[in-house]
């Protein structure tokens, strides 16, 4: 049976014609079969184990016709685990062990679908879904005990370089055309790990890389405390990620600073897409207004739904969308970068099809997702860098898209 990965935010799109990610079609008279997983052979000797120690895996769905030879590989998302407590919780669960994980269905998941009419310019790709259970943006490279005394693997950075290279045997070694891409905790991993695949390959192929939902903030909440660093600061001194950070960073900051998007930007050299939302529900929920910062729960309506704040609360909201904005400055200054951020109440665009494209996508300049990351990534506009007005100015913003 096909998983189901955002599950509420599924349940919400059930009368449409596409759900997502992950999930099944509903309208479909004989929806695809679902995509098996595929575990990484030899993981033990090469490290490439989730937390448990179990191998990692990825789902692979060949290309065809002039989709041959391009390749799209998805990195997924699921948040961090920054202590040993934390991470030993996620064995018990597909973040952290293949034990729990299940075949996947494609359709109706947005970049990831083979419907040409849903996905025109990737649907014939070789679309690869790589399973996350290391718990630290496939970057760890440690070990530790858990509490009853079984062994915690941190190696996402092993699973990263596993993953691609079997795929390298598997055909990707001779792509034209590649895509890197990720949501969330996977969209922080492709900002990590996208100069590191583009240098798999000669000049002449076409390699870029897709940001979904991965560029999160150093922010103050609420409160004026800067609480989630500890998240951060948890991964990077738990899974030791200090390999993937950039050096110039490192000889001038500390690591846990290095890690955020921001600066991972400024030292990105190989083409990205940013695509975001100013008023993103998972970084209000956990960078702006974490529930240490709101004791008397006066956010918590607002946190759920930006159409019941205040307007005192959506000048807050404002504030930290002018912060991501502020950082995103980088960006304008790369030519051949492309940004989309809307101003939806939305997490993790490209996964579903209702908000990847569909008669009720989110639009910037009359361009769907899809088309704006298609015009950018085959060069049809020169430039492809959309930024939305504050909410609510956006009509094109449905209270159906996702909201983890």
């Amino acid at each position: 049976m096909a998983v189901t990965v955002m599950a509420a935010a599924v349940l919400a799109l059930l009368l449409l014609s596409s759900s997502g990610p992950l999930g099944p079609r509903l309208l479909s008279a004989s929806p695809p079969e679902p995509v098996g997983l595929t575990l990484l052979d030899c993981a033990t000797e090469k490290g490439a184990v989730c937390l448990d120690g179990t191998p990692a895996g990825y789902h692979l769905q060949r290309g065809a016709s002039s989709g041959s030879r391009s390749w799209l590989i998805h990195l997924e998302g699921g948040a961090w685990c920054n202590t040993v407590e934390r991470c030993s919780n996620r064995t018990n669960s597909m973040l952290g062990s293949s034990n729990y994980m299940k075949p996947l269905q494609f359709a109706g998941s947005g970049i990831l679908d083979s419907n040409q009419q849903l996905n025109p310019d990737f649907y014939n790709w070789n679309k690869v879904y790589v399973r996350y259970c290391d718990g630290g943006s496939f970057s760890g490279d440690a070990e530790g005990r858990a509490q009853d005394g079984s062994t915690l693997h941190f190696r996402g950075l092993h699973i990263y370089e596993a993953v691609i290279d079997a795929l390298m045997e598997k055909g990707l070694a001779n792509a034209t055309q590649a895509l890197l891409t990720g949501c969330s905790a996977g969209g922080l991993a492709t900002l990590l790990h996208c100069d590191g695949f583009s240098a798999r390959f000669t000049q002449e192929v076409s390699v870029k890389c897709l940001a979904d939902a991965g560029f999160f903030l150093d922010a103050k909440d609420i409160s004026g405390e800067r609480s989630f660093r500890s998240v951060f600061d948890g991964v990077v001194q738990l899974q030791n990620v200090r390999e993937v950070l950039s050096k110039d960073c490192l000889a001038n900051k500390e690591p846990t600073k290095c890690l955020y998007p921001a600066e991972l930007i400024k030292s990105i050299h190989t083409p990205v897409f940013i695509l975001n939302s100013g008023y993103d529900p998972s970084q209000i929920r956990n960078i702006l207004v974490p529930g240490s910062s709101d004791p008397d729960k006066s956010w918590l309506s607002c946190k759920e739904n930006i159409q019941n704040c205040n307007s005192t609360q959506i000048q807050v909201l404002d504030g930290f969308r002018n912060a991501m904005l502020n950082d995103l400055k980088v960006v304008e200054e790369k030519e051949d970068w492309g940004m989309f951020i809307d101003s939806c109440f939305t997490h993790c665009q490209a996964l579903y099809g209702i908000s990847w494209n569909s008669p009720i996508s989110p639009r910037l300049k009359n361009k769907t997702i899809a088309e704006a990351v298609g015009d950018w990534y085959f060069g049809r506009r020169q430039v492809v860098k959309y930024i939305d007005c504050e909410y609510p100015c956006n009509p094109t913003c449905s209270s159906l898209l996702p909201s983890p």
